[in-house]
């Protein structure tokens, strides 16, 4: 079975307040879930149409951990600390075989 990667890039954060109380939650739902933070932060630097954006990756055992680890209930209610303070952009992405 392929590990997944699931990456986040913060296209904008309005309120950074609802952002720390989302990852006081989120990181410890992430990890009960097994995901393993490998990423958190903004680019070193970027190219061609590369965005600075903060990017966040997580390692997940496969892609169905990786969704079950989103749906999980510990992760909602992070979800609902964060409420419309981020706009992201998440995505799960299976490794290359």
């Amino acid at each position: 079975m392929a590990k997944a990667y699931w990456i986040t890039c913060y296209r904008s954060i309005k309120d950074s307040n609802a952002l720390a109380a989302y990852a006081k939650l989120a990181g410890p739902a992430i990890q009960a879930a097994g995901g393993k933070f490998l990423v958190r932060g903004a680019p070193a630097k970027t190219y061609e149409a590369g965005l600075n954006q903060r990017t966040v990756v997580t390692e997940w055992a496969s892609v169905a951990a990786a969704i079950a680890g989103h749906d999980s209930p510990g992760y909602k209610e992070a979800l609902r600390a964060l409420g419309d303070a981020a706009e992201r952009d998440i995505r799960i992405v299976e490794a290359a075989p």
